[in-house]
């Protein structure tokens, strides 16, 4: 079993905002494999499927970014998972727009939802998929800018990488890791 989490907020308020990629990515897996995300446990919103032989977790923590930990840790623990069977999705301002970055282990690199998936987990041994939004034009506080809602011009290369996110997770499932950081590192 794996299981794969995109990280976020709950609320309409920041459905469609940057902060949300992970959000949007699992959403995009979801979507083009007929799923739903019904269940409701952890904290969170959740789904078990079956991709190709592989059982997978999709999960949206519903505890607001800077808890994303307390709602990954429980699910782990009732599934028995171990932190390689796990991948979280979240955003990067490091990275360019669209960009995505796959990576076995790493620091929270500021971000606060990674923090506490290190903090609830005991380790930064973790799959992860970085998605890139770029870094704001001009004198604009950080905070406004990731809860701020993609541009426009942005969305063809929006579409395009969490398309290519999310084949790269549905790749792993019948891939090891590492194989798909090669393949998807771009």
């Amino acid at each position: 079993m794996k299981c794969i989490v995109g990280l976020g907020n709950p609320g309409l308020k920041y459905r469609k905002t940057r902060h949300n990629i992970g959000f949007m990515v699992v959403d995009e897996i979801a979507n083009r494999n007929g799923w739903k995300l019904d269940k409701r446990k952890f904290n969170g919103h959740y789904s078990i499927e079956t991709l190709g032989t592989e059982k997978v977790i999709l999960l949206k923590p519903q505890t607001y970014m800077n808890l994303s930990g307390e709602s990954l840790k429980p699910l782990m623990d009732y599934y028995d998972l171990t932190e390689d069977q796990v991948t979280v999705i979240y955003d990067d301002l490091d990275l360019p727009l669209g960009k995505i970055r796959l990576r076995q282990t790493g620091g929270h690199g500021g971000h606060n939802g990674v923090r506490s998936c290190i903090e609830q987990l005991g380790t930064k041994q973790f799959n992860r998929l970085r998605f890139g939004i770029g870094r704001p034009d001009g004198p604009i506080p950080v905070i406004d800018y990731v809860l701020g809602k993609f541009d426009k011009q942005d969305r063809e290369v929006l579409e395009k990488s969490i398309a290519a996110a999310a084949e790269s997770m549905e790749a792993w499932m019948s891939k090891p890791f590492p194989q798909v950081m090669n393949e998807y590192n771009q």
